[in-house]
């Protein structure tokens, strides 16, 4: 998402802060004004800015909290017990013995690393069954995976899309599609969230001069918990002669009754689109990305993708813990409605004690708009002391005035823990209280 500090809102924090920066920040570099001042680089300033803020307000980082143990429905943070909002263990498989048992045993039969790229000596029969699996699960031909989910978007999109091209997506989209974008070198066209009237003045516009064209969205955004209307997305990508990918990240095991997604939870019949997405790092509790497609797409990536051909396949017992957390998820849909009204309860209390949840449906991701990036700081850590743990998002992740706290939640959590997190919000946010704002900062 963009976002950032205006010219004069970067000009007056820096008199607020000049006298009070630390003394390493103070000292002059050695290679300051040369091309190799790494401080130069874009963006690198605003979040120095944010840094020094918080440092002069004696306010330590709520970024990379350690968490020791497994990351379920509770945790441990610093040594203390807490319910745990800040993971994507969304339907517990995580911590499901089954899972544990199958990833021991793909080591003990592959080892740690298949030591290669798949093309070359890296292809193991669990690959082939994980991949078989999952195109089965989005009505698809085939699929192929990835060693991070990052990397999907990027080298899928990189390498399917090119100068000549353009690609409309949703402002909100993941930072890993407009990486794939920025690497592809097609024309790049966002538009306002969730505005599907405006992705189609933006297709329409653009599509007579573009040889290919991509319009790109998720079926469940990781910012703001909401869908997009996949039907009327199908529609406009058919009407322009474009493919649809859908980033399917925050949706398996989340959307729909039985867990299959977006396309389940509206009714959407999934050929529509072109390419699905998905990670296996959250409901499949393992790691990687996936691609879902036409057999002749998936073939050809397979052997023409630089994620695919120059990276080592996807690790032995990774596989084998997502290939069972989708056997586990098909057999027990019952978790994904525990997770769906978990989360809706988190976000009809939250809304009660009078929070934005932005246009959150409550089926996994609750967002708690704040808009200070300094406030929602200061929230994250008087969440924490009171034993509950979240996600942050701050400035320059998103605009200043975005800043917001973020509810993860699992088929694991209880009613007793769900309504402790609101209560706990609702106390957290009474203490904390106005901050004194910061120029450009809140």
């Amino acid at each position: 998402m963009s976002g950032g500090l205006s010219a004069t809102a970067r000009m007056a924090l820096l008199a607020r802060l000049s006298k009070r920066r630390v003394a390493e920040d103070a000292a002059p570099r050695a290679d300051a004004g040369s091309a190799r001042d790494f401080s130069t680089l874009p963006g690198m300033r605003d979040y120095a800015l944010l840094r020094t803020a918080m440092q002069s307000l004696d306010l330590p980082s709520p970024l990379f909290q350690v968490h020791d143990g497994l990351a379920g429905a509770h945790s441990h943070v610093g040594g203390r017990a807490v319910v745990n909002f800040a993971s994507y263990n969304y339907l517990g498989l995580n911590n499901d013995p089954r899972v544990q048992q199958a990833a021991r045993n793909a080591i003990d039969r592959y080892g740690v690393s298949v030591s290669g790229a798949r093309i070359t000596a890296g292809e193991r029969v669990l690959h082939q069954e994980l991949e078989a699996a999952l195109a089965e699960w989005h009505g698809a031909e085939a699929a192929l995976t990835f060693v991070s989910g990052h990397a999907t978007n990027v080298t899928t999109i990189g390498h399917l899309m090119g100068p000549r091209d353009v690609v409309v997506h949703d402002a909100a989209i993941h930072n890993s599609c407009t990486e794939g974008v920025r690497l592809s070198g097609a024309r790049r066209l966002p538009f306002a969230h969730n505005d599907l009237d405006a992705a189609e003045r933006e297709l329409a516009a653009a599509r007579r001069g573009a040889q290919r064209a991509l319009l790109l969205l998720e079926g469940h955004y990781s910012m703001d918990g909401d869908c997009p209307d996949l039907a009327r997305a199908v529609s406009i990508a058919r009407r322009h002669d474009a493919w649809l990918m859908v980033d399917e990240a925050h949706s398996l095991g989340v959307l729909g009754p039985t867990g299959r997604g977006v396309a389940e939870a509206q009714g959407v019949d999934p050929a529509g689109v072109d390419l699905w997405m998905g990670t296996l790092s959250k409901t499949l509790s393992a790691s990687g990305g996936y691609i879902a497609a036409p057999r002749d797409v998936i073939d050809w990536l397979r052997h023409t993708a630089p994620g695919s051909v120059y990276s080592v396949g996807l690790a032995p017992p990774l596989a084998a813990a997502a290939l069972e957390s989708l056997r586990i998820l098909r057999a027990e849909p019952e978790r994904v409605l525990r997770l769906q009204a978990n989360a809706l309860l988190l976000r009809d209390l939250l809304r009660a004690r009078g929070f934005s949840t932005a246009g959150s449906i409550g089926a996994a991701i609750v967002p708690v708009m704040i808009g200070s990036s300094v406030r929602t700081a200061r929230l994250a850590h008087a969440m924490l002391d009171r034993g509950v743990a979240l996600q942050t998002v701050l400035f320059p992740a998103v605009p200043e005035h975005s800043a917001r706290l973020r509810f993860f939640v699992c088929a694991e959590h209880s009613e007793a823990d769900i309504r402790f997190a609101a209560d706990s919000m609702a106390e957290a946010a009474g203490a904390v209280g106005a901050v004194e704002a910061l120029p450009g900062l809140g």
